[in-house]
């Protein structure tokens, strides 16, 4: 069975495995408190996001190895972020701890896929 070939940053896995995250994220963040919408609610919704945006960003920028990777070690920090919002939004009793577990192993997977990427962004990088 052949794979399609990456036409843009949407094929990629890891950023299809973000975006649901993020949206999974999104949904379960308009239950929490009020209270917490110019914080914890802003705050994980804007990081999770910036995963998948900094994910297209890098794509845009392979002709540059420099940049990809720079692009990529974003998309990486937003994602090691998340993981931090989900430990305080279980804490602060606003999810459950099996939902959070599996968003943040989800995030583990993006963050190995970034890491492997960052450390071999040769067969990303457009030839010149």
């Amino acid at each position: 069975m052949r794979k399609e070939p990456i036409k843009s940053h949407e094929d990629l896995e890891v950023y299809q495995m973000a975006f649901d995250a993020a949206m999974k994220i999104f949904e379960l963040s308009k239950k929490f408190p009020v209270e917490e919408r110019y914080s914890l609610t802003d705050q994980i919704r804007r990081s999770s996001r910036s995963v998948c945006a900094n994910l297209a960003e890098a794509w845009r920028k392979r002709r540059y190895e420099a940049a990809f990777i720079a692009k990529l070690n974003d998309s990486e920090a937003e994602a090691a972020e998340t993981q931090t919002w989900l430990k305080f939004a279980v804490k602060c009793n606003y999810l459950d701890v099996e939902t959070a577990r599996e968003l943040y192993a989800t995030y583990n997977r993006v963050l190995g896929i970034l890491v492997t990427m960052i450390n071999n962004p040769s067969p990303w990088l457009l030839k010149r």
